[in-house]
């Protein structure tokens, strides 16, 4: 039975495009533990916010690097099944889930001692495998022996209409213009970025669900896991 073999599922790519959807989705149906590497390094963003470490889009590289390493980030269990993300005891989960955090985390993503310092907790969390992780870099450097990785990717038009709409859900106050915007320019930094730049796993599934539901990029994705399973039993 699949269920008596664990691996590790590393699923990259663009920002908005559903990863932690199609994530959350499949390590509750086989039981595996989700995390959100995204939400980590937001989570850091929303710490320089709230001490003034970004100044003029500037990140005041020396005071985070020697405060970084009394962050403590964690995933807590909510009400709907999911997780929420904790910073220092703190529940932050909406608070990170804002523009303006996701314009900083891309830039604080950006720094290597900030992506040491991620990647380490990462691994750390996946040694004993069961682990399904999204991001932009997990499976080419957090878990570059993943047995499954998936690249999810939809135009981004597409993507900023799923956005807009996430964050209309959760009562904030957004224009789509402004939506599309961030989302291209995400695009940009995270592509062209000197440290762990986005980019797609030779060894990785493509899934561009532009045109998908999200059962159908469900099925896809329970079925890219079965397979990654039984090929994981033939290499045991």
């Amino acid at each position: 039975m699949s269920e008596n073999i664990k691996i590790n599922i590393a699923i990259d790519g663009h920002s908005s495009c559903g990863k932690s959807t199609i994530a959350k989705g499949l390590a509750k149906k086989i039981g595996y533990t989700y995390i959100d590497s995204g939400a980590m390094y937001r989570a850091v963003a929303l710490y320089c916010l709230q001490n003034g470490l970004i100044k003029d889009g500037v990140v005041d590289e020396p005071a985070l690097k020697s405060s970084i390493k009394t962050l403590i980030i964690e995933f807590k269990p909510n009400s709907n099944g999911g997780a929420d993300t904790y910073m220092n005891n703190v529940n932050v989960e909406n608070e990170i889930r804002s523009l303006e955090a996701a314009s900083a985390a891309s830039k604080v993503s950006t720094l290597k001692f900030v992506r040491q310092t991620m990647v380490y907790l990462q691994q750390q969390m996946g040694k004993s495998k069961g682990v399904v992780m999204d991001g932009r870099d997990i499976g080419t450097v957090v878990f570059p022996d993943a047995e499954l990785k998936i690249f999810v990717t939809a135009k981004p038009e597409i993507r900023a209409e799923r956005r807009y709409k996430e964050l209309l859900n959760k009562g904030l106050d957004v224009d789509y213009d402004d939506v599309l915007a961030n989302v291209i320019e995400r695009d940009e930094r995270d592509s062209n970025r000197k440290e762990s730049p986005l980019r797609q796993a030779e060894d990785s599934v493509v899934l561009d669900n532009s045109e998908l539901t999200p059962d159908q990029q469900f099925e896809w994705a329970v079925s890219a896991y079965q397979t990654a399973v039984e090929r994981a039993k033939i290499n045991r």
